[in-house]
Order: C-alpha cells, then sequence, then structure tokens
C-alpha cells in the first residue's frame, strides 16, 4: 500500500469529481462507490472512502482556500482541476500526522508537480494571514488556531524542503530540454529611443487646519451649577415638608368635621340602604312582583309542558304522603322549630355583638398605630439626613477624580488628532474607487438587462403568432347537423330499452302517483297535530292552576323571610345600645380626639417653620406627656384583656 499512495488518491478524485452534493447524499454515495472497489485491499477501500467523506464533511472549510486561491491564479489554471487541489488541501490540513512526511512526498510527486508547487506555496504563504482569518469568520478562533494552524505551523518548514527539492528537480528537467534545442538570437532594431515622459507633478496633499486650544474655563466649575444645587437643596427641603404635612392632615374637600343635619341626613340614608340590603340572605328572596303576572304569558314547548306536569304531580304525591303520615299518629315538627329558630336568634345576638367590639377594637389600634408611625417617622428623617451628608461628600470625591481624569483622556487624544491627519484624505481616494467599481458594474447588469428583455419579446411574439393560428384554424365552421326520431330506441336490445317519447310518458304518471302519496300524508299531519293542540290545551289549564298554588307559597315564604329581617334588625338595634359597646365606643372616641389633637399640634408647628419662627418648647413637652400617657393606656388595657 505504501508504493500505490499515488494511485488511490487519484482514485480519490476521480469518485470526487462524480459527487453531486445538490441532488445526492453523502452515505448513499460512498454505499455506490465501495460497491466499485471490491477488486482494492480493504484498507485501501477505506483510505479511498475515507478521504472522499472527509473532503465533503470540510467542503465549507476546504472551499474558502480553493476560492481565494483559483482567484489570485485564474487565467492559469483550470477548473477540472478543483477536485485535485480540494483532496492535497484536505490531506496537508487533517491526515499530514498519520500519513507523515514520506508518503505524503509520494502523492505530491504523483500529480502534476508544478501545480502542487503553486499550491503548497499559496497555501503556506497565506496560512496566517489570509486563511486564517477566513477561517475565523466560520469556525472559532481558539479552535482553529490550537487544531489547524498550530500543527500546520510545525510541518511548515519540512513542506518548505520539500517544495525545494521538487522546484530544482522541475528546474533542472525544463534546463535539459532548452539546451537540447537551438534557440533563435533575434537582433534588436537600430531605432531612435523616444525621451522619457515627464513626470506630472504632484496633487498637493490639504493639511488639516489647526485646532483652537480648549479654553481654561472648561476645567472650572461654572457658578451655574453652584446656584442649581443650591435651588435642588431648597427645593428638595420644602417638598419633605409639603409631604409631611400631607401625611400628618386630612384632604380639604374631605373634612371629617361634619354639621349636625348633615349627620342626621347621612344617618336617616344609611338606615333606609341597609333596610334594602340583604347580607345574610342564601339567595334572592323577594316575591315576584305583579307587574310579571299582568305581562304576556310565555309560549311553553311540548317538553317544557311535560316538565311542568312531572312536577305538579310529585308536588302532590307529597303531600299526600304527609296528610298520611299526620293520620298514622306522626308528631308536628313545629315545636322544635321554634326552638331551632331561639337558638338561631341567640347566636345572631351572640355575632352582632362579636363583630361590633372588633370593629370598635380596630379604630382604637389604628389611632395607637397612627402615633407609632410619627415617631418612626421621625427617626427616619433623622437616619435620611445623615445618609445625604455622607452621599454629597462621596460626590465631590467622584467630580474630582473624574476632572483629572478628563484631563489625562484630552491630552491623549489631542496626541492621536496630530498623528491622524491624513485619514480622511485616504478615505476619499478609496470611496472614490467604489464609485468607479459600482458605476461599471451597473452599466452592465443593465446591458444584460435589455438582452434579456429582448430575448423574452422574441419569445412573446412567436407565442402570439402561434395562438393566432390556433383560433383561426379553430374558428372554421364544420357541419354538424344529424335527425333525431323520439320514438325510437337506441337499438341495444336491452330488456328494459324504452323510446324518449315512452319514457317522458311514464315520468308523467310517476309523478301523478307521488303527488297523491303526498296529499295523503298531508292529511294524516293535520289530523296528528289538531289531537296534539287538544292534549296541549288540557295541559296548559292545569299547569295554570298549579302556578296559582305555587305563587301563594312564594309569597308565605317572602313574608316569613321579611320577618325574620326585621328581628335581626331590632337584635343589632339593641347591641348597640348595650353597656360594654357604649364603653367600647367612648373609649374609641376619646383616642381620636387625642390623635386629633397631635395632629393639629404639628399642623401648627409646620405653619411656624414656614414663617420662620422657631416652636415654643411648650408644645413639645405636650406632645410627648401625650405619647407616654397613650403608651401606658395601651399596656393597661393589654394587661386587662389578658
Amino acid at each position: 500500500m505504501t508504493s500505490s499512495y499515488g494511485s488511490l488518491v487519484k482514485e480519490a478524485i476521480v469518485l470526487l469529481d462524480k459527487f453531486n452534493s445538490d441532488g445526492q447524499y453523502l452515505d448513499d454515495f460512498i454505499e455506490d462507490a465501495s460497491k466499485g472497489l471490491q477488486s482494492l485491499h480493504s484498507l485501501q477501500q477505506k483510505f479511498i472512502l475515507d478521504v472522499v467523506s472527509g473532503c465533503v464533511e470540510h467542503k465549507t472549510l476546504l472551499d474558502v482556500v480553493i476560492n481565494v486561491f483559483y482567484d489570485q491564479n485564474e487565467r492559469r489554471l483550470w477548473r477540472r482541476d478543483r477536485s485535485q487541489f480540494v483532496v492535497i488541501c484536505y490531506l496537508t490540513t487533517f491526515t499530514l500526522d498519520d500519513l507523515g512526511l514520506q508518503h505524503f512526498t509520494n502523492i505530491v510527486k504523483s500529480l502534476d508537480i508544478k501545480k502542487m508547487q503553486t499550491f503548497l506555496t499559496f497555501f503556506l504563504k497565506n496560512l496566517t494571514t489570509l486563511i486564517q482569518k477566513e477561517w475565523n469568520k466560520i469556525y472559532d478562533a481558539a479552535y482553529v488556531e490550537k487544531y489547524w494552524i498550530a500543527p500546520l505551523l510545525r510541518w511548515r518548514p519540512e513542506i518548505e524542503i520539500l517544495l525545494a527539492q521538487v522546484s530544482v528537480k522541475s528546474w533542472s528537467g525544463s534546463l535539459v530540454k532548452n539546451t537540447a534545442s537551438k534557440v533563435t538570437e533575434p537582433k534588436k532594431f537600430s531605432l531612435t529611443k523616444p525621451k522619457p515622459p515627464s513626470l506630472p507633478m504632484p496633487e498637493l496633499i490639504p493639511q488639516q487646519e489647526q485646532s483652537k486650544p480648549v479654553p481654561n474655563s472648561t476645567y472650572r466649575d461654572p457658578k451655574e451649577i453652584q446656584k442649581i444645587e443650591e435651588l435642588k437643596r431648597q427645593n428638595y427641603q420644602k417638598t419633605q415638608e409639603l409631604l409631611y404635612e400631607a401625611n400628618v392632615e386630612h384632604f380639604r374637600c374631605a373634612n371629617p368635621q361634619k354639621s349636625e343635619h348633615t349627620k342626621k341626613v347621612m344617618s336617616q340614608i344609611m338606615v333606609d340602604l341597609n333596610s334594602k340590603l340583604q347580607f345574610n340572605s342564601f339567595r334572592s328572596s323577594v316575591p315576584p312582583s305583579n307587574n310579571k303576572t299582568k305581562s304576556a304569558p310565555l309560549k311553553l314547548n311540548k317538553a317544557a309542558m311535560l316538565r311542568e306536569e312531572a312536577q305538579y304531580k310529585r308536588q302532590k304525591e307529597a303531600e299526600m304522603q304527609k296528610v298520611q303520615r299526620l293520620a298514622e299518629g306522626t308528631h308536628e315538627p313545629s315545636a322544635f322549630q321554634q326552638w331551632q329558630e331561639e337558638i338561631r336568634l341567640k347566636e345572631l345576638q351572640e355575632e352582632i355583638d362579636k363583630i361590633e367590639r372588633r370593629f370598635l377594637e380596630r379604630c382604637t389600634a389604628f389611632n395607637e398605630g397612627a402615633m407609632a408611625r410619627k415617631v418612626l417617622q421621625e427617626q427616619n428623617q433623622r437616619a435620611a439626613q445623615l445618609k445625604k451628608e455622607e452621599t454629597a461628600d462621596l460626590m465631590r470625591r467622584y467630580a474630582e477624580k473624574r476632572l483629572q481624569e478628563e484631563k489625562k483622556v484630552h491630552v491623549f487624544m489631542q496626541e492621536v488628532r496630530e498623528g491622524h491627519k491624513n485619514i480622511k484624505i485616504a478615505k476619499e481616494m478609496l470611496q472614490r474607487l467604489k464609485q468607479n467599481t459600482a458605476r461599471e458594474m451597473s452599466t452592465q447588469s443593465q446591458e444584460l438587462l435589455l438582452q434579456a428583455l429582448k430575448e423574452e419579446q422574441a419569445e412573446l411574439s412567436r407565442k402570439c403568432e402561434l395562438i393566432q393560428e390556433i383560433r383561426a384554424f379553430e374558428s372554421v365552421p364544420h357541419a354538424r347537423t344529424r335527425k333525431f326520431d323520439e320514438t325510437e330506441t337506441a337499438g341495444w336490445e336491452l330488456l328494459g330499452e324504452m323510446s324518449i317519447a315512452e319514457l317522458k310518458e311514464r315520468l308523467v304518471l310517476l309523478k301523478e302517483k307521488r303527488q297523491t302519496e303526498e296529499q295523503e300524508k298531508r292529511e294524516s299531519i293535520q289530523e296528528d297535530k289538531q289531537k296534539e293542540k287538544q292534549q296541549r290545551q288540557l295541559l296548559l289549564e292545569k299547569l295554570d292552576k298549579f302556578k296559582n298554588d305555587k305563587r301563594a307559597l312564594v309569597q308565605a315564604a317572602a313574608d316569613r323571610k321579611q320577618e325574620k329581617r326585621d328581628t335581626r334588625l331590632r337584635l343589632q338595634e339593641a347591641v348597640k345600645q348595650s353597656e360594654p359597646i357604649l364603653a367600647l365606643r367612648k373609649k374609641a372616641e376619646e383616642k381620636k380626639q387625642q390623635f386629633q389633637r397631635v395632629r393639629d399640634e404639628e399642623r401648627q408647628r409646620l405653619k411656624d417653620l414656614a414663617r420662620g419662627k422657631t416652636p415654643k418648647t411648650s408644645t413639645q413637652q405636650n406632645t410627648k406627656m401625650l405619647e407616654v400617657k397613650s403608651w401606658e393606656e395601651l399596656e393597661h388595657d393589654l394587661e386587662d384583656f389578658i
């Protein structure tokens, strides 16, 4: 196998030329190719198939190198040799460590030496520049550097020695051929030498104007910033005062202090609303209005009537069973129901008492919590003021540091600006070159479009002429006269064969028979409907009687529920007038008045601060005494509760 590596590579090149990546799968192609290589050894088959599959799998990576190589040497290369360069590039990049330099030398020598020398010289010359840059666009740069570029750089000196040996052999062979043939020695004509052309004057490169120096005022803090900071501080202080005042005071549009007349009207409105509400009812228990009975009756279908009749029968059976049980000696449950009603009223009274007590306790706790929140707010304000002072100090240090960094950056930018004066000229030249290239491309594309348009117009005119010929041929009239007799048969000699006239007569008779059957069926349906209407009338009379009985029962149930509602209202009034509830309400009112006094004193203190006055010490002492007193009362209530 060592001596036949060159023939195996040629076989791989032939298979690679046959492979079509657009319309063929690699696995199917490998199976077909292996059938044609049955005469070779298994190792030789494996080598050929591995080379072909590797070239197809790494097609994107190899095409980058081959496309650049063809772009630079387009006039000296043939497109049919592309597979040859692809295989050599694959062997150099991926299998050089496995093959070894000796086998690789045999493979190179078995192919065209000049083409191999040109390709390998280009590959090694542009390996770390152009080829690595294009590979990095497809794969990760670190992976490319570690697994492909580094091994190739390690083999680079030995491949260069191989190329030098190959170039010496090719040069010596060409030298022998040249010395063997006689070369004609041309003689120069004695012509007058032309004068050398004068060099054009170079264009003047415009110099960048000297930029103005940065004014000194840039590095000084302006006075406006200090004024703005002072205004910010004052506005922030006013905002804090307004926020505190808004948290303490109520809105003017929602003043809780109302006149006696307003309180009476509000209480009357609340009583009316509570009498209409039914929070404790399980479902709506209001009896239907009389307007519903006076409205037009609904038209019930047969299924609804049958359901109403079944319900009426079930109720009648239940009443009969109840009367039968009473006749047999069953006890009347009225005494048990009365005892159950007394227990329910007692539980209802206890629940109302508990709700009223919980409401008053919650009001008291709210007022005490408001006092505690006020104390916590003052502590938070003092902590926030300390935090603001620390933040201002840190910001001042940061501003000084930032100013020094900006000075360094300005010096560095000025140095860079001096080193890049001619960048604008280079950009203009590049833009002019791109414009010329684009202009040439647009001209070529327009010419191609005009040529395609002319071809399309010629094809369209040919089609139009062909269509006109077809239409002229079709417009020629044809004689299509045929005699037809309706009384004759078709002549197929079938048992049921008949003429058109006989068929029409039979269809008329069949139609008359069908109309007679439809009339009889229609009369039977009318009779059934009449019977059903009579039955429905009788059923409606029964249902009207049943609805009247049901309406009376619903009215009686509504009266009972109204009586329960009146009893509940009386119990609520009795609970509100009890001594424990009155004591709790009085205590909640005292807490509310105490909180109101503290809030008025705080409002007066804020007004004094706004006028520039100092608050009186007596107000502060009264506030502290009230706070101490409220906390003592809270502890005393907690001990009583425990």
